[in-house]
């Protein structure tokens, strides 16, 4: 085979690696078994053209050619014989435009959608000629990196947390391998080989030259792997934008069209899934919670709405606001309880409003306490368990009605601005007619959208061709939850009030004294500032449609014959989900909170079902036990060293009697009064690693003893364990006589306590359940052991050069 068609070849294998990242994308692998025939259609198709010495055109020709043709097969309209016809290129486009409401639809991993689907074999077949081209016939495969990178920024763009390394990993081999696939043809063509320091080599002999690329190419991914993981980012992931403008609305009110991914993308992303997951639960002490929140939408446009990226103090920099400062408003403080599953991955968490404290989430969070979000640049809400303290305001409508109109100088002005529409405006003006103060302006508005008025909850709407979206929603007067929101931010605007349109979750559904929420509990609302009392929630959503509806004294359930009290759960129609988008078939709730229903009349199990849970208990004993090796080892050691107790000092002849020698006597007391020494020693310092002490060798035993006294934060009587370890250890290494009569068993223990009562948790746990000494040994160990292996491993390659037959006829030559 020649170097263009074996060049071809690991062009091709090239780009299936670099399309690894893609994985992170697709819920499934359907797309990648439509990439491997794409690339192996391109790939076959240049070894063909190639084969027939076709022209460089008529090679670029024949693989777009096999990629159109094999996208036919693999896409068809039901109109081809084989071969695209015109109809076939009217379905590509129509899979095109499918991709892109799907983007704004759907949130990572995406389902098998075909349009999706479509979009990324013929990326990818792209990219697979263009990569071909590039290597095979200009000769250039470092261009090749770029159409290959720009498969990997896909991913980056849309994937709410960090793409993992390994895609990337897999995606950089590749790359190597097609510099070092050119390199090799190169040197081939060329005909000898060089080693660095003029010397040539034989064909068959090892290249120190070559080696040293190698290794620089292998350290060249190890840092492209780990520089992301020490350089901070700015953001994490194309979720934590989903504040900050863009076209696209996905699910909501207005034109649509292709954009950057918003808040409504992400609910209509979760009501448009299939199935029903759980997401998260609730564990409060307020007795009829409000609504979850997680971020707000600030600008409304034809366009779609958006806002800006919230912007706030991490946690660990300051405490949160007190709302309740200086504020006539009585406020009631609860406690809550999060868990979030695996099903909810995005750096925005769900809380409720004006939290004072909040606890237990890992990683680095802040908060905003203008847009009341906790949001992070890092890490994702993935499996968090966090706790908050809240405090809820009691409002009543006559406080409300005191509130003074918004300061024409305020920044607050800004989000009173919308499009202008002459029918909203028309319609505004009547319903707040005669209304003197802001909130009853906004109870105008909101109880507009009650029954009587003809609006209804429908998850299928209708739009009005050659009418802005608002104006339709309007007078068509059926619609869900975003619609509903942003129609009445959009009005209470008009009528000069600032507004906004909140996101997040309802209360869910109780079980026990947990609230369980899922993606049907998904939701939109609507928050309106009055001077004075900040932002005040509005759901304007029917209640029969929303699950875990919440009403209140000053927003009442517009639907119901009498006005409660108190802030009550509206109940939910049967069958319905909490708002779901258009399009969304509804499907009644099974039994149980998982939707599951194990049993539907009498009887037991099957038999493999019994063989299965003994296999998945076994499996999760197997790894339970070793995931406590490391632990069961430190034991082990320490016990092994705790029989380190330097016993009396031996009984010495006095001068000039019977027994008496001059010089120094090195008795077995003596030896093992230092090998005890050593061996508490050796302990203290693995304690010092297990607990994240830093350990320096230069030091000796005293100084380290004193540091350790310092950094580790040790009481009186550790430290003066530690004082004595740095002693004994001294006079092991450097006196004549070494300490007796010491209980070190006791002083390591005293010193281990203070360390884990100085520690944090985490800290604790790790070195107890994984003690980093172990971990380090270990890795030492097989460190060493991979070197001997590379060492004895390059001795039998030197052997076998020496004795290699075409060495020996070059010499009877």
């Amino acid at each position: 085979m020649t170097g263009r068609r074996r060049l071809g070849l690991v062009a091709a294998g090239a780009t299936l690696l670099a399309a690894a990242p893609l994985s992170t994308i697709f819920d499934s692998w359907t797309w990648l078994l439509q990439v491997l025939l794409v690339v192996i259609m391109v790939a076959g198709s240049a070894v063909l053209t190639r084969t027939l010495r076709f022209p460089s055109w008529a090679q670029a020709l024949g693989m777009v050619v096999a990629l159109v043709v094999t996208l036919t097969w693999i896409f068809p309209s039901g109109h081809e014989l084989l071969v695209p016809m015109p109809a076939s290129f009217a379905h590509f486009a129509d899979l095109i435009q499918q991709a892109g409401q799907d983007t704004r639809q759907y949130a990572v991993p995406v389902p098998d959608r075909d349009g999706l689907l479509f979009v990324t074999a013929a990326g990818i077949g792209a990219v697979a000629v263009v990569v071909d081209l590039l290597t095979a016939v200009f000769r250039r495969p470092a261009l090749a990196g770029l159409p290959m990178l720009a498969i990997y920024s896909i991913p980056v763009a849309v994937y709410p947390d960090s793409v993992p390394v390994a895609p990337f990993v897999i995606g950089a081999c590749g790359y190597l391998w097609l510099l070092v696939a050119d390199n090799v043809d190169r040197v081939r063509r060329f005909g000898r080989r060089f080693t660095g320091d003029g010397r040539d080599v034989d064909v068959w002999e090892p290249s120190p030259l070559a080696a040293a690329g190698r290794r620089l190419g292998l350290v060249g991914v190890v840092v492209a792997v780990l520089l992301p993981l020490v350089v901070p980012t700015v953001t994490g992931g194309l979720l934590s934008q989903l504040t900050q403008s863009g076209n696209g609305v996905g699910g909501g009110l207005g034109k649509g069209g292709g954009g950057r991914i918003n808040l409504y993308a992400a609910l209509s992303g979760q009501l448009n899934r299939s199935d029903t997951v759980t997401l998260l639960k609730v564990r409060t002490t307020e007795k009829e919670p409000f609504y979850l929140r997680f971020g707000v939408a600030e600008q409304l446009t034809e366009e779609g709405s958006g806002g800006q990226p919230p912007n706030g103090n991490t946690l660990d920099k300051g405490s949160l606001p007190n709302p309740s400062a200086g504020s006539s408003v009585s406020f009631q403080q609860y406690h809550a309880d999060i868990e979030i599953t695996d099903q909810l991955k995005q750096t925005m968490a769900p809380i409720y409003s004006y939290p004072v404290s909040i606890g237990g989430l890992s990683g680095t969070w802040a908060f905003d306490p203008n847009q009341q979000v906790l949001y992070s640049n890092r890490v994702t809400t993935n499996k968090q368990k966090y706790s908050i303290d809240y405090l809820r305001p009691d409002y009543s409508p006559s406080q409300l009605r005191q509130a003074e109109p918004t300061p024409e100088n305020s920044n607050l002005q800004q989000l009173t601005q919308v499009p202008s529409n002459a029918y909203v405006e028309q319609k505004v003006r009547q319903l707040t007619r005669g209304k003197t103060t802001d909130y009853d302006k906004v109870r105008a508005i909101y109880d507009s959208f009650s029954k009587k008025n003809g609006y209804s909850y429908a998850v299928t709407t209708t739009s009005t061709p050659n009418m802005p979206a608002i104006e339709s929603f309007l007078r068509n007067k059926q619609g869900y939850c975003q619609q509903y929101a942003t129609a009445m931010a959009w009005m209470v605007r008009a009528a000069g009030i600032p507004a906004r349109v909140a996101f997040g979750f309802t209360r869910g559904s109780k079980d026990n004294d947990w609230y369980v929420i899922t993606n049907r509990n998904a939701h939109a609302w609507t928050e309106v500032y009055l001077q004075g009392f900040g932002w005040i929630p509005f759901d304007a959503t029917p209640s029969t449609g929303v699950t875990g509806s919440a009403r209140s004294d000053w927003a009442p359930d517009t639907d119901r014959t009498s006005t409660p009290t108190t802030t009550a759960s509206s109940s939910a129609a049967p069958g319905t989900n909490a708002s779901a988008a258009p399009g969304q078939t509804q499907k009644p709730e099974r039994g149980g909170t998982d939707g599951s229903n194990p049993t539907l009349a009498g009887g037991s199990a099957p038999d493999q079902d019994n063989w299965t849970g003994l296999l998945i208990a076994i499996a999760v004993f197997t790894v339970l036990a070793l995931l406590l090796v490391p632990a069961v080892r430190r034991v082990l050691l320490r016990r092994q060293r705790h029989h380190a107790t330097i016993g009396p000092p031996p009984a010495t002849p006095e001068p000039g009697t019977a027994g008496a020698v001059t010089g120094l006597v090195v008795t077995s007391d003596t030896a093992r009064a230092r090998a005890d020494a050593h061996a508490a020693w050796d302990e203290l310092i693995d304690t010092m690693v297990d607990y994240r002490i830093a350990i320096d060798p230069t030091e000796t035993p005293r100084v380290t003893a004193q540091r350790l006294v310092h950094e580790g934060v040790l009481g009186a009587e550790p430290a003066t364990a530690a004082e004595l370890l740095g002693t004994a250890e001294e006079r092991a290494r450097y006196a004549r006589e070494p300490m007796h009569g010491a209980e070190l068993n006791s002083a390591l223990k005293q010193v281990r306590a203070g360390l884990s009562h100085s520690a944090t948790a985490r800290i604790r746990m790790r070195a107890v359940l994984l003690p980093p000494s172990i971990t380090l040994s270990w890795r030492l160990g097989m460190a060493e052991a991979g070197t001997r292996t590379m060492e004895a491993a390059t001795r039998v390659r030197d052997g076998l050069a020496r004795f290699n037959p075409r060495r020996l006829l070059n010499r009877a030559r």
